[in-house]
C-alpha cells in the first residue's frame, strides 16, 4: 500500500512539473518577462549555431527548470543537434545530438524544409522583425508549404504575440 502511494505521489508531480513548464511555454508574459534579461536577438544565436552545423530552426523557451533558455536545432551532414545558446553573451553553452524520437521527426522536417531554402533562417527572421517594428522575433520554425520552404515566425511585442510567414524561396 505504501509503495503505491508513493508511486502515486511521484507520478503527480512529475504530471504537475511538465503542466506547468508547458503553461510556462504558452504563457506570453513569463516569456515576455523573462526576455528581458536576452541581449542576444533570436538571429544572433542562429548566426552562433554555425559553429555546430546548419541552423534549422531556434526559439526562446522556458526550460523545464523554468529558466530562459536559446535552443537551436542544427544539422551537420546526417546528425542533428540541440544547441544551447547563452542569451546574453551569444556563445554556445552546450551541444548535443538529438535522440529524442520525437524531437528527431521534427529535426527531419524541418531539414527537408531548409533543403529547399535559399534564403537562411537568420535572414528571414532578421526580415520579419524589420517588417514588424517593436517585435522580437522568438520562434522560427521552417516548412514545406506547396513544395516551397517558408518559415513561420513567432514575433513578441510586451506580451503581444504575433506569427507571420516568410518566404525562404
Amino acid at each position: 500500500m505504501r509503495r503505491n502511494l508513493v508511486f502515486a505521489v511521484a507520478v503527480t508531480g512529475i504530471f504537475a512539473a511538465l503542466a506547468l513548464v508547458s503553461r510556462a511555454e504558452d504563457n506570453p508574459a513569463a516569456l515576455s518577462k523573462a526576455l528581458s534579461d536576452a541581449s542576444v536577438t533570436l538571429g544572433q544565436g542562429l548566426k552562433a549555431s554555425e559553429q555546430e552545423g546548419t541552423p534549422i530552426s531556434g526559439k526562446y523557451e522556458i526550460n523545464e527548470e523554468g529558466a530562459l533558455q536559446l535552443s537551436v536545432y542544427t544539422m551537420k551532414g546526417e546528425q542533428f543537434s540541440e544547441v544551447i545558446v547563452d542569451y546574453k553573451s551569444g556563445a554556445i553553452k552546450k551541444a548535443e545530438q538529438i535522440t529524442d524520437p520525437n524531437d528527431l521527426k521534427n529535426a527531419k522536417e524541418q531539414s527537408l524544409a531548409m533543403a529547399n531554402a535559399k534564403v537562411s533562417l537568420e535572414k528571414a527572421v532578421e526580415d520579419a522583425a524589420k517588417a514588424n517594428s517593436g517585435y522580437r522575433a522568438v520562434n522560427v520554425t521552417p516548412s514545406l508549404q506547396a513544395d516551397k520552404a517558408v518559415a513561420d515566425i513567432a514575433l513578441m511585442k510586451a506580451e503581444d504575440v504575433k506569427k507571420v510567414t516568410e518566404k525562404l524561396n
